[in-house]
């Protein structure tokens, strides 16, 4: 499988170094020293996309991607307000997107237990919950991507909270998402559920980014050949 790294810092290097190991080729690498090598037809000459970038460039990257007929598979965050227009675009294209808030398999597995715990506790109101999330001075989003998705689980499941806040006071229909930036921190997310009688917490660590480079090299190889919008349940079978 030849692939289009577009961002090239240190989670492309990892995804570049998880993709060789299993026998894929790196053909185009895109940082911000050659971004004019991002065009139609350089991404062409892949069979799939894997962008890794920031919510700025994001969007305009993946539409460039969706336009050359190449399968892309998205890690950035904090875009969310765009997404629903993104997938359209997609689709209107006929093109191959596969998102995801974190691609590691653990944390995947974590928002399903999150999900599962969450309506447990559904009808506990006298536990508060709250979330903690800590990742290294370089991520320019706050809360990641991956805790608002925690925080969105667990509010599809409680009647009582309607939004999450960033903020480390919680009101009663809110769910208090508290980020703190600490190097050399790759990513942990605590759901903690608390009251005066005991609490229950659920942690996700992440030790390294090789995990986020693993799942994101197979929702790669999963997305070859396919058309649509997809996400780690489908790579996982969730």
């Amino acid at each position: 499988m030849k692939i289009a790294l577009i961002g090239y810092g240190k989670m492309g290097k990892a995804i570049e170094e998880i993709a060789m190991q299993k026998g894929h080729e790196i053909v185009l690498k895109i940082s911000k020293s050659n971004v004019a090598d991002f065009t139609l037809e350089n991404v062409q000459k892949c069979d799939v996309a894997i962008e890794f970038t920031n919510p700025e460039s994001a969007i305009a990257n993946l539409k460039l991607c969706i336009n050359s007929g190449v399968p892309v598979i998205c890690g950035s965050t904090g875009w969310g307000e765009y997404e629903e227009e993104l997938q359209n675009y997609c689709k209107s294209k006929n093109g191959s997107l596969l998102h995801s808030s974190n691609f590691s398999i653990g944390v995947n597995i974590f928002f399903e237990i999150n999900k599962k715990l969450a309506h447990l506790m559904a009808t506990q109101k006298e536990y508060n919950v709250a979330i903690e999330e800590i990742h290294h001075t370089q991520k320019k989003d706050a809360p990641s991507g991956t805790a608002i998705t925690i925080a969105k689980q667990i509010i599809s499941e409680r009647s009582d909270k309607n939004k999450w806040v960033l903020s480390k006071e919680n009101n009663n229909n809110e769910i208090s998402i508290t980020s703190k930036r600490i190097d050399p921190a790759p990513g942990t997310h605590i759901v903690s559920y608390n009251s005066v009688i005991d609490n229950i917490t659920i942690i996700h660590t992440a030790h390294n980014r090789q995990g986020f480079a693993f799942g994101a090299v197979l929702a790669a190889e999963y997305i070859l050949g396919k058309k649509g919008i997809f996400g780690m349940k489908d790579v996982l079978n969730f």
